[in-house]
């Protein structure tokens, strides 16, 4: 009898060009597909909820697929992870791909058009001191960052807005550029030069970089009904930018006002982004 079937999905995203299945390019959609299909004997096409692009990582994302599968769905991930596991090379090797957790949901369910929103993680290396280890893992900004000044700049972008300015040039064609942001924190925490911040950030401090010049981590956190393209990479770059001064956290108001993407900041490279988390519920606005 076909099932089907929601699996929740981490994975490192430097070796991938991007999520969604494209020719000749290994992608998280592709391999996985694949690894899938050799389990269940069966072609496996996934519906994943966010096409996340090249370099870009996953916390948690969600993809579905039906298929009539022998296994109980919620050894799904012991059994595929171990088959992810032994595609890598070394006795030691841990696959860039992670099944979180799998779970049945009702037939008519689809992971991507019954989403009811999303929440991103952007990382922000702000030291003095480049670590080479990370260098895929989170954007490096080697000036002092003032998050007091980002985080009054991010209150602006909660509610319902009109994100044209946020949007790049090239993504799929939208109906509106009308989104609701159920959230945005700028967190940060300092930390002994040359520690890493793999974990998420849990301390909250205002003002920016001591006079050594490093803060240790910045992250951003955002929520909302949907993204435009690379519209939280282009947000990411904004905050930087008033962070460095070279705009004024009041501008952020007047950057949503103009539906302008020039007058917005730079876009953050893609390796600092981590999808998060989906919902499935509505969220409070």
């Amino acid at each position: 009898m076909e099932k089907n079937v929601l699996m929740t999905i981490s994975y490192d995203g430097s070796g991938f060009s991007g999520w969604q299945k494209q020719p000749d390019q290994i992608t998280v959609q592709g391999y996985l597909e694949t690894v899938l299909s050799s389990v269940f004997h069966t072609p496996i096409v996934l519906n994943g909820t966010s096409r996340t692009d090249a370099g870009v990582h996953a916390l948690g994302q969600r993809a579905s697929f039906q298929a009539d599968i022998k296994i109980p769905v919620e050894r799904i991930p012991l059994v595929v992870n171990n088959v992810l596991a032994g595609r890598e090379k070394g006795s030691y090797a841990i696959a860039p791909i992670r099944i979180v957790c799998a779970e049945e949901m009702p037939p008519a369910f689809h992971a991507r058009f019954d989403a009811k929103g999303k929440k991103y993680i952007y990382r922000i290396n702000n030291t003095g001191v480049i670590d080479l280890f990370r260098r895929h893992y989170v954007y490096h900004v080697d000036r002092p960052l003032d998050v007091s000044a980002m985080k009054h700049a991010a209150a602006y972008l909660k509610g319902t807005h009109d994100f044209k300015s946020f949007e790049s040039a090239g993504g799929t064609l939208r109906k509106t550029t009308v989104r609701t942001i159920f959230d945005a924190e700028v967190l940060a925490q300092k930390q002994p030069l040359g520690e890493s911040a793999g974990n998420l950030l849990d301390t909250a401090v205002e003002g920016h970089a001591d006079e050594q010049g490093f803060a240790g981590g910045v992250e951003i956190h955002i929520s909302g009904d949907g993204f435009l393209y690379n519209m939280v990479r282009i947000i990411t770059g904004t905050l930087v930018d008033i962070g460095l001064g070279k705009k004024a956290a009041g501008d952020m108001k007047h950057i949503l006002a103009c539906r302008d993407r020039s007058a917005a900041g730079h876009t953050a490279p893609p390796y600092g982004l981590y999808l998060a988390e989906v919902y499935y519920r509505e969220q409070s606005k």
